[in-house]
Parts: structure tokens; sequence; C-alpha cells
């Protein structure tokens, strides 16, 4: 059932899948679910050189369980914002956190940027991350010093000396140019090493193309992503439950 938990025999199938070198996608294919679903499932319980079906079965009840521990008994769970599914949430929240940690990302970078992505306001303390995930201050310290360096998080004053560290919409803007920064760096320092193996020569020409083809990928990054910069500040026009405010009409 595609929309349901993945049962242990479905998890052996992943198993098998990832034993033989297939895809993500060819697994989900067979599996008739979600390709963030394998994903997600393979990258929490170990990744494709440690993942197994019994550990990740049983990982996967012990943590179904702390959800419901979470609440003490006789306390009211608030309601969600907006409606929200809170399972559906935390479910997304996790496939979001896979996917940054399969572009490169370690783990902990990975939930800090998911959670405070998933904030309306776009920003938590660090208290607030602390709680949240329940880790430690220092791992939240250092992940966002990670973020701050990658240009994908940064800091704001907030009430009293508390700092809020924010994820907002220029941030993507501001990623991207720093990719853009950082492949046309490594296109001149291939550019360098031409003169260095002699032009000409088969690992100078390589080089050589290596820089063109950089400098090409770097500009184009860049472009784009001021081309499409006005896209990170527009309101859609609607969205499924009808609570965004219509665009102006241009005809």
């Amino acid at each position: 059932m595609p929309g349901g938990r993945l049962t242990q025999q479905e998890r052996q199938q992943i198993a098998l899948g990832v034993a033989d070198g297939l895809a993500y996608a060819e697994i989900a294919r067979r599996l008739d679910r979600p390709t963030s679903t394998v994903t997600r499932e393979v990258m929490r319980n170990g990744g494709p050189t440690a993942y197994r079906a019994d550990l990740a079965h049983r990982a996967t009840e012990r943590r179904a369980h702390r959800r419901r521990q979470a609440a003490p008994r006789g306390t009211e769970v608030p309601r969600p914002a907006h409606g929200r599914d809170p399972e559906a949430v935390a479910e997304y929240e996790e496939t979001l956190t896979t996917v940054m940690m399969a572009s490169g990302m370690t783990t902990m970078p990975a939930r800090v940027m998911a959670s405070i992505t998933l904030t309306d306001t776009g920003s938590l303390t660090a208290s607030e991350l602390v709680e949240r995930l329940k880790v430690s201050p220092a791992s939240v310290s250092k992940a966002i010093a990670f973020l701050e360096s990658q240009g994908l998080a940064r800091r704001e004053q907030g009430e009293g000396r508390r700092e809020r560290y924010v994820v907002d919409d220029d941030i993507w803007y501001q990623s991207m140019m720093a990719s853009a920064r950082s492949t046309a760096q490594v296109a001149e320092t291939a550019r360098q090493g031409v003169g260095v193996l002699v032009p000409g020569t088969p690992a100078a020409t390589r080089l050589e193309n290596v820089a063109r083809f950089l400098d090409f990928v770097s500009e184009s990054i860049a472009r784009s992503a001021e081309q499409a910069r006005e896209i990170l500040h527009t309101k859609p026009r609607t969205n499924s439950h009808d609570t965004a405010q219509p665009g102006p009409d241009h005809g």
C-alpha cells in the first residue's frame, strides 16, 4: 500500500535491491512506493553499505514507540497549525533531511536546516532546536556554524540575548551564488595547472577542458539565480487550503 508504512517484507526487498546495486528509483518502482520513501529508509538506517532489513524494522518500531510516549498521559496534545497532520509533517521532515544528506550534507546540519525550513517563521533559537531535535546545545552550535560557513543559514538578534537562526527565502539565492563562486574558483585553479603541465599535453588539455566546463556551469548558475531571485519573494496565487492571498492580476 503506497501510502502506508513499510512492512518487514518490503524492507527485505529493499535490502536485496541495495545489495544488487539497484537505483533507489528502481527499488521504489518495484515496491510501488515513492523514491523518497526508499531513499529515506536506507539513509536513516545505515546507508547503502550497512542497511539491514531486520535492524531497520526494529529501529522503526522503536522510533514509533518513542513518539507515542513523547506526550505525557493525561495531557492534551496541542492542535497543529493550519490543520496539518503532525505525523505527515514529521515524515516529510525526515524525507527532506535525507535528501539533504544524500546531496552531501552531514546528519546534524541537515536535521537543523530541515527543522528551521519547515517552521512558518523560518527561524528558531538554539534552545528551540535542542528541544525539537533532542540533541545537545553543542551539536546545534556546530551544525549552525557549518550552515553559516556554507551560506545556508544566518543569525539575527532575537529577544534579549537570544540569537535566532534563520533560513529565509534569500538564503537559497545566496547559497546558489556561493556555489557559483566556488565552482569558478575550481575552474581558475584548473586553468592555472595548464601552464604547469605544459599546454598541449594530455593532462593540460584535460585541465583546460575542465576549466572551460566549470566556467560555463558557474556562469549559468549565477545567471539563473539572478533571473529567478524574484520567485523567492513571490506569494503563490492560491494553495491547497486557499489561505494564500491572490497575487496581482497580470491579465
